[in-house]
């Protein structure tokens, strides 16, 4: 976890470089490429790209944070805040706090309507743009990763991750009860922020923050960014094979929709449906049932596709 990665000093002014935005910008830089790249391969203007990766980039931000925020609403209705404070909560997304499935659930449609308007095949487009998005979110989970959000239940792994003192995940285990916070860093309502005095003034205090740490957790952070870097591969090469248009992408949903199902067992995240099978209880996250319905669109559009002609080839 690195949430700052550095100041820039600047006009006698200091601009904090967070870690989650410098790879929102990565992401976004990786996208233009890979599309064009895509793109001249079948014949496409890669300016088209520049633009279509603009307005994914725009309307996915939206659909991420709005998603997020009503995934989260008691977190941005808060009753202690004023409307101001909670409205400036909600667009503040510096540190986090964006759902992929919303912003794709936005991104897709906008992005359609904008191939319409250039006269762009829209299957064709759509399998173009299905490892761009599968690289987009690889580097935005490595920001996920650095930001200490989305991160995983506790195990003990030799891979897994302790997160800093007051981080997220340090936050939650020690509301849950499964950490004791050093004395020192306590106050009557809780959790001392490092941000502000003592922690920020005091040395020894800033010593025993720093040396104190959450319980180890599963990096889902980094197990989604290595999926999603290996499916962009695999989307990638697979167009070389003969396929009717609009497979690739329907691929990328069912194998995307499947992954994330499977990651989010061992992710913390709120259960919003509980089903019985068996005299089992199992809860499933918002997530979770996402992944489904993508994954079974993923295979609905398969079919749908595969009725038209083939036209893969070995470019």
């Amino acid at each position: 976890m690195l949430q700052e990665l550095f100041r820039i000093h600047l006009f006698g002014h200091e601009f904090p470089i967070y870690g989650y935005g410098l790879m929102l910008v990565v992401a976004f830089l990786a996208c233009v490429k890979l599309s064009q790249w895509l793109g001249a391969r079948k014949g496409i203007k890669p300016e088209l790209f520049v633009d279509a990766t603009l307005i994914a980039l725009a309307t996915g931000l939206i659909g991420a944070r709005l998603f997020h925020v009503l995934e989260n609403l008691p977190e941005y209705t808060r009753g202690d805040l004023s409307v101001f404070q909670n409205l400036r909560n909600i667009i503040n997304t510096r540190e986090g706090g964006l759902t992929f499935y919303g912003g794709l659930l936005l991104a897709t449609p906008c992005c359609i309507l904008y191939a319409m308007f250039r006269k762009v095949p829209i299957l064709l487009g759509m399998d173009i743009v299905a490892p761009v998005i599968m690289i987009g979110l690889g580097f935005g989970r490595i920001g996920c990763f650095l930001n200490g959000c989305c991160y995983g239940e506790q195990c003990n792994a030799p891979w897994a991750i302790r997160f800093p003192y007051f981080s997220n995940v340090y936050i939650e285990q020690y509301e849950q009860g499964k950490l004791t916070a050093p004395i020192d860093l306590q106050s009557p309502k809780g959790l001392m922020n490092p941000h502000i005095p003592p922690i920020s003034t005091e040395a020894n205090l800033r010593a025993e923050a720093a040396s104190t740490t959450s319980l180890p957790v599963h990096p889902t952070q980094l197990y989604s960014a290595f999926t999603a870097f290996l499916l962009c591969g695999l989307l990638t090469v697979y167009p070389s094979l003969p396929h009717a248009d609009g497979r690739v992408f329907a691929l990328m949903l069912m194998l995307e929709g499947f992954a994330r199902y499977v990651l989010e067992m061992i992710r913390v995240e709120p259960s919003v449906l509980t089903l019985r099978i068996h005299g089992q209880i199992y809860g499933m996250s918002i997530s979770m049932i996402l992944g489904v319905i993508v994954a079974a669109a993923g295979v609905i559009m398969w079919k749908l596709v595969g009725r038209l002609p083939a036209t893969g080839s070995s470019t």
